[in-house]
């Protein structure tokens, strides 16, 4: 099987991810002879990033793997809302054959701007939750993410 592996990554998070693919697979190809393209990107705003979208847009009749990574998370219904908005960059010509997210850590600079935030209304709970996800994000992907982003393909494409 020849797979295509197209990502963006800032903080590594996806990287870690796409990293995973380059070791489970050993035929990696250009897009135009795969059979199987992952795409993955962290999330900017609840979207894919702006070189992902781009690249989607691009990509036509093929199967589509897409991942991504995100700050904020941890349950399945945010992760599938997040694919759900992704899912508007991809070609109707292309087969979307799976897709899976998982939470990634943010530069520390967020977590400055929470503290800074917090700082000028220390009674915003919001902000208390946002700076206790960050910290949790911190050991993310997790050996835990990894695992479940292998079980994720491996239930998808028969290697």
């Amino acid at each position: 099987m020849k797979v295509s592996i197209i990502y963006d990554s800032i903080t590594g998070n996806t990287k870690k991810l796409a990293d995973l693919l380059k070791e489970k697979f050993s035929n990696i190809v250009e897009i135009d002879e795969a059979d199987i393209v992952f795409v993955g990107s962290w999330t900017d705003k609840g979207n894919p990033s702006q070189k992902i979208q781009d690249e989607l847009k691009r990509i036509k009749n093929k199967k589509i793997f897409y991942f991504g990574t995100c700050g904020f998370g941890g349950n399945k219904e945010y992760f599938d809302m997040l694919f759900e908005r992704a899912k508007k960059f991809i070609d109707e010509s292309n087969e979307i054959i799976g897709h899976f997210y998982c939470q990634g850590k943010m530069p520390i600079s967020v977590r400055k701007r929470y503290e800074q935030m917090l700082k000028d209304n220390p009674n915003d709970e919001r902000m208390k939750k946002s700076i206790e996800n960050f910290d949790m994000a911190l050991n993310h992907p997790s050996k835990e993410d990894l695992e479940n982003f292998n079980i994720a393909i491996e239930k998808t494409i028969k290697i």
